[in-house]
């Protein structure tokens, strides 16, 4: 179900972009939903770990991101894929 504006509800599985500054194993990938972990040292001062894929709903989206923050990652961005 979508809402009048074409958004998808809350309660509805989604792909999701999540960067957080910092490094993180891709060993972490079970326990942040499966998404795919990837870590941009492109700039080496200031790492970034990059998460994708979808989540079930939107308070799976809260746990990853209250798992980032309890792992001392700051998070820099997300966004949501249609």
């Amino acid at each position: 179900m979508t809402a009048a504006d074409g958004t998808a509800w809350p309660d509805e599985p989604a792909a999701y972009r999540i960067t957080a500054r910092g490094t993180l194993d891709p060993s972490w990938s079970g326990q942040l939903g499966d998404l795919a972990i990837a870590v941009d040292t492109a700039d080496v001062r200031e790492p970034v770990t990059v998460l994708t894929g979808r989540l079930a709903d939107q308070a799976a989206l809260l746990g990853v991101l209250n798992h980032l923050a309890e792992l001392g990652l700051a998070l820099v961005s997300v966004e949501r894929n249609a």
